[in-house]
């Protein structure tokens, strides 16, 4: 039997009739008959007639529940990834299986709700987390089982990073971009590798450690390294070109790099290794050779398609600017103008016993360097205490002619690598500056609290990883034309979940939460909607 729905016009209006009927089969084939109308009844009530001859079970809505609602959706596309890259054969056999286990979710952890190993059990708690990386869903596991775990680590990663690069490149890399970061410890960090030096975090209040990090032109990541505080930019570089020849096997590249790597030795070293190098050189390089070789800059600064190349003592340059650069450099010069005047009105108005002329002129210059605005002042102290300053407008109008303007320097020849070339291999280095942006911001790599070096290197790696998913992820997204950021859009989607149907709190299936159509269009984008179609085993109870 079936409810037929039949619609009658009487003038203007259209009435509707509700019938169960049933069919049944005559010498002349089927035909139907009806059984009543009910079309007096309320619609609910219909609809029930309805499903339930529909062959539906029915049951009052008082008695279904939805218990264990549990995150969901990141965490089904970072087990997809996972498997799809292979990284369970990059653990091998590193420690247990319930430690290869715990390293999984530091990992996964590290991009939906990144958090220290301290917190991860508590952020973990209402998300499928334990039983997407093997655990069971009441594994008890505290600190102590996190660092073990990550202690594990320790001895394997020069495997593990063959493993990973192998996997990442079919083909050797042959651009790879490079560049540095700190971050910083709360404490005085482990013995060691704890120092003090530039912050690029601007908390040189704080020990540190550098980080160095190489990338492909695309920013998925090669290698990490993990340098003592102190250390100087110039004096990492030919430690990275020994690794990745002797660890990955690359020996003809492009290196891409900063300014503060570019020592005559390290260019050198990269010569006579027959390695091609882009760098950007200071300001101040650029207008000693705009001076020597006497050229003027005459491009407009808008063409970001055109460049001015020079060949100067045997030497090859690449002149190139922006508008966006020049404004940035506009507002970097305005900004620390501003702190130095403030800081040395500070200083002048400080009420003094007795003013000594030199102790004041040692703190104004002290001042304006911790501000970087020392080489726009000229400031000097009278016989009676009273410090007075004037603006360097010279100096002021020197930097605002070049404003804008940089200066590559390259050993490849104009058949290697054109000038326009070489200024978009350069232009790559912004990838490694937004893997770094991720690595410290998303992942939260800073600031440190382990106090054991190998716990730090560690650390740091475990990030690494996370990142190396992101980056792929995000290279693969790409491609769908998706260049959102890959922990947001994670971080999103784990607000599907699955939860389980209970009929009179006896557990019946278990069913995803019903997906928003925004949620439901970018996994029909990115090719993802096969995850969610149901759950898969490892989310069932």
């Amino acid at each position: 039997m079936f409810v037929q729905e039949t619609s009658s016009r009487r003038g203007q209006k259209v009435y509707k009739s509700y019938l169960v009927r049933e069919s049944f089969r005559t010498p002349k084939g089927p035909r139907s008959r009806t059984v009543c109308n009910i079309t007096g009844l309320a619609e609910d009530v219909r609809e029930v007639i309805a499903q339930a001859l529909r062959g539906r079970a029915l049951v009052p809505a008082d008695e279904l529940g939805l218990s264990t609602a549990l995150d969901y959706g990141g965490l089904a596309v970072l087990v997809d990834a996972w498997d799809r890259y292979g990284l369970d054969s990059v653990l091998g056999e590193i420690g247990t299986a319930r430690q290869r286990a715990l390293l999984k979710a530091m990992i996964l952890g590290r991009l939906l709700f990144p958090s220290s190993k301290l917190a991860l059990s508590e952020q973990a708690e209402g998300t499928l987390l334990a039983r997407a990386c093997g655990l069971k869903p009441d594994e008890v596991f505290d600190e102590d089982d996190l660092y073990e775990a990550m202690d594990a680590l320790s001895g394997e990663w020069v495997g593990m990073e063959k493993a990973l690069y192998a996997r990442a490149f079919p083909r050797t890399v042959q651009l790879v971009l490079y560049d540095l970061t700190s971050v910083y410890f709360e404490g005085q960090g482990p013995f060691g590798i704890s120092r003090y030096g530039h912050s690029r975090d601007h908390r040189s209040d704080r020990p540190q450690v550098v980080l160095a990090v190489a990338t492909d032109a695309e920013g998925l990541p090669i290698h990490i390294e993990v340098l003592r505080g102190n250390r100087t930019d110039n004096t990492t570089l030919q430690g990275l070109l020994a690794n990745l020849r002797r660890r990955f096997g690359i020996r003809e590249a492009t290196f891409v790099f900063d300014g503060g790597m570019s020592s005559r030795l390290n260019l050198a070293a990269m010569t006579q290794a027959s390695l091609i190098f882009v760098t950007r050189l200071s300001s101040a390089t650029l207008r000693a050779l705009l001076e020597a070789s006497g050229t003027q800059l005459q491009m407009e600064l808008g063409d970001s398609t055109r460049v001015l190349e020079i060949e100067h003592e045997g030497k090859r340059y690449v002149i190139a600017g922006g508008i966006w650069r020049r404004q940035r450099d506009q507002e970097r010069r305005a900004a620390r103008i501003a702190k130095g005047e403030a800081v040395l009105t500070k200083l002048a108005g400080a009420r003094r016993r007795k003013p000594e002329a030199q102790k004041l002129a040692s703190q104004a210059g002290r001042a304006l360097e911790r501000v970087k605005a020392h080489k726009y002042f000229t400031y000097r102290v009278g016989t009676t205490g009273k410090l007075t300053w004037t603006r360097k407008a010279e100096v002021i109008d020197e930097e605002t002619a070049m404003d804008g303007w940089y200066l590559l320097h390259t050993n490849a020849t104009p058949q290697q690598a054109s000038a326009e070339e070489t200024l978009r291999r350069y232009k790559g280095l912004l990838e490694v500056e937004d893997a770094f942006r991720e690595v410290k911001s998303y992942l939260q790599v800073r600031p440190v609290f382990h106090y054991r070096p190998d716990r730090v290197r560690n650390h740091v790696r475990l990030c690494f990883l996370a990142y190396w998913i992101s980056a792929r992820l995000g290279k693969d997204w790409c491609l769908l034309k998706e260049r959102g950021e890959v922990p947001r859009i994670l971080r999103w989607l784990q607000t599907i979940r699955v939860g389980v149907l209970t009929l009179r709190g006896t557990a019946i299936r278990t069913a995803l939460t019903q997906i928003p159509k925004p949620l439901n269009d970018l996994l029909a984008k990115l090719g993802l909607l096969h995850l969610f179609a149901s759950p898969p085993a490892w989310a069932l109870p």
